[in-house]
């Protein structure tokens, strides 16, 4: 199926069959029901179904399986393509998923629950608020600049630069109008963050979030916020066989093209989870510091399991040799940083799978 907001066009291939048969129906739950109820009485056996992962999200999936039809949602940047291919409509991309699902070269993603994605769409929003406040306040500065206003201070939006901000007033009513409603932006948007925080930090501490965003905390760099948005993200980190495998699915391993005698290597992949990598990277860079528990880890560590807590130690240790390995080589600290939050992921892995498998 070719899944679109108002339409799904849909190719089925049916045993001894020479080509597929086609139509096309409205993306709408009874459509969806007719739809499931139709394919079934035309095959008897078993049926088996598939779409790309998309804007829709996972509604059709849901609707397909509560219906009683087997519905995989399959990864658009794993689909095999041509090179050679200069032609796309809907009806091709229908027919192409039913040709690669009946020979097993798709793969599939793994459909998030309600609530998991409830939790992951509540982080994601949050980072939306982050960019606009960013943005908000850098529209602020510029137009302040523009007035020859600069705050000369180190840093901005201490309480000094909020009072200073407050302090301003132009003579010309258009720049007073201008100034008013910068600020008055900025104050909403800290006020939404706010909001959105203390909507994340509930959630971190209700079932099922609890256990593995505690086990997390105990890490160096890794707080309620960096620990709800890495579980709701990865939502189930025990369909990852190995450490390597969440690397891979955070795209933080090397990207490659070899052939023959020639070995190439690159920067990291960057495909897969964007979110899950932003803040890995974000905790990472807090193991440049000489390795210490300070008294806010050390509260985070209370009533944590054992083997977590040494796991945490052991990375506290290990990710700060690396740092400070890659940096004395030469290596500049962005480069390093970015080989500490590879081995971060591993240590989130293990300090998910391990605590599972013994809670």
């Amino acid at each position: 199926m070719d899944a679109h907001k108002a339409t799904i066009q849909v190719a089925m291939r049916l045993p001894g069959s020479d080509g597929p048969v086609e139509w096309q129906v409205a993306n709408e739950i009874a459509a969806v029901k007719r739809l499931a109820r139709k394919v079934q009485r035309a095959a008897p056996g078993e049926v088996r179904s598939c779409y790309e992962a998309g804007m829709c999200g996972y509604t059709l999936q849901r609707q397909l399986a509560a219906a009683g039809m087997s519905c995989t949602v399959i990864a658009p940047a794993l689909i095999p393509r041509r090179a050679s291919e200069r032609v796309k409509t809907d009806r091709r991309d229908a027919r192409k998923l039913a040709e690669l699902l009946r020979a097993g070269l798709l793969t599939a993603v793994r459909p998030p629950t309600p609530s998991e994605e409830a939790a992951r769409d509540l982080c994601r929003g949050r980072e939306d608020v982050r960019e606009d406040l960013l943005r908000a306040r850098h529209r602020l500065g510029k137009f302040l600049l523009r007035r020859g206003l600069v705050w000369h201070a180190r840093k901005t939006w201490t309480q000094a630069h909020r009072r200073w901000v407050q302090s301003l007033s132009f003579v010309e009513a258009a720049d007073q109008a201008v100034l008013t409603d910068y600020r008055l932006a900025v104050e909403q948007l800290e006020a939404r963050l706010e909001t959105v925080d203390a909507a994340l930090i509930t959630l971190a501490q209700s079932e099922p979030f609890r256990q593995p965003v505690g086990w997390l905390r105990c890490f160096r760099g890794i707080d309620t916020l960096t620990a709800i948005t890495l579980v709701a993200e990865l939502h189930d980190v025990r369909r990852f066989t190995s450490a390597r495998a969440l690397m891979a699915y955070v795209g933080m391993v090397p990207s490659e093209h070899s052939s023959g005698e020639t070995r190439r290597r690159g920067g990291i992949t960057k495909v897969g989870n964007a979110h899950a990598r932003r803040v890995v990277i974000e905790a990472a860079w807090h193991y440049r510091h000489v390795p210490a528990i300070g008294k806010a880890l050390r509260m985070r560590r209370q009533g944590q399991p054992a083997a977590v807590i040494a796991l945490a130690d052991k990375a506290l240790q290990r990710l700060h040799r690396r740092f400070a390995r890659l940096t004395a080589r030469g290596k500049g600290p962005h480069k390093a940083v970015v080989a500490v939050g590879r081995e971060l992921v591993g240590f989130v892995w293990a300090a998910l799978t391990a605590t599972e498998a013994t809670a």
